[in-house]
């Protein structure tokens, strides 16, 4: 069987250049995750949204990339969104000034952009097949534009969140008298140490959106079934989170795995896969390839 091919691709956007890989899963026989070779096919596709501080190629993203796209037979997209931070050079935040002015409705339409090229059948300069299926999965932050994005899209025929994020209104708490008197707070970076900058934007923007940005208002009466991922020991995101996305769901999955946190213990730079991540991506692979199927 062949390996997963990778075709990396641009989009430019009003908000910035949205940097992203496509995998292809490979041709040829040869089950993948307990599942038969032929998949859900070039049609369907899963669309990876990587959450605050992150990017497509922190960690397990290129990994799970790989093993979702051969697991579920249907090519992968991930993205850095445009207020990632990261830029060209696609290793650290060389883009400080969009990360510090992200906000939740830029990440909604750089994911409506991704899934406007998929459903067009170009991405940027890259032609690929044009797809009428679509899987999103959302990491932490990431889970509020997938839920959101979701809801409204009619093509999204699968949610899933890993640790998702179900209330955006908390990044209200990191903004103290001290950083809104100097004009923005301190995120500091745990892997490397740096400081970053987060303005305002992030909480003046999730305001004036009213109901449009809240997961929570968005789920109740959508029909895509949604699977929510969660660490019971997640030290970043409580586990009422996630417990909250799978109630308000009309059809909805809860998996809990214990004894791990925010990234199922797996680590930047990758060293490899962990039991809980391995428990996650057999979930997902499971849940996306039931619903992505032509029949379904």
């Amino acid at each position: 069987m062949e390996p997963v091919a990778r075709i990396p691709f641009r989009i430019d956007t009003p908000r910035g250049r949205l940097r992203g890989d496509l995998r292809l899963p490979p041709r040829g026989p040869g089950p993948a995750e307990g599942t038969a070779p032929s998949g859900a096919g070039p049609a369907a596709a899963i669309v990876v949204c990587h959450g605050f501080k992150g990017f497509k190629d922190w960690g397990f993203f290129p990994s799970a990339c790989e093993r979702l796209a051969t697991a579920v037979g249907c090519p992968v997209a991930s993205v850095n969104l445009t207020g990632s931070g990261v830029g060209a050079d696609l290793g650290r935040f060389g883009e400080p000034e969009a990360f510090a002015t992200n906000t939740f409705s830029r990440e909604v339409a750089d994911l409506e952009a991704v899934l406007d090229g998929l459903a067009t059948g170009r991405l940027g300069e890259a032609a690929v097949t044009p797809v009428s299926r679509i899987a999103l999965l959302g990491h932490s932050r990431g889970a509020v534009a997938v839920t959101v994005v979701g809801a409204r899209r009619p093509e999204v025929r699968v949610i899933c969140t890993w640790a998702g994020l179900a209330d955006p209104g908390r990044y209200e708490a990191l903004f103290t008298p001290t950083a809104e008197a100097r004009g923005w707070a301190e995120i500091r970076n745990a892997r490397t140490g740096e400081v970053l900058r987060l303005r305002r934007d992030v909480v003046d923007d999730y305001h004036a959106a009213g109901d449009r940005l809240d997961p929570l208002r968005a789920l109740p009466g959508r029909g895509a079934p949604l699977l929510a991922v969660h660490g019971e020991e997640d030290e970043a995101v409580p586990i009422s989170d996630s417990r909250a996305l799978a109630g308000a769901a009309d059809d909805a999955e809860l998996l809990l795995l214990p004894g791990t946190g925010h990234t199922f213990d797996a680590r930047h730079p990758w060293v490899g896969s962990t039991p809980a991540l391995e428990r996650a991506l057999a979930a997902t692979a499971r849940f996306c390839r039931a619903r992505l199927s032509e029949e379904a």
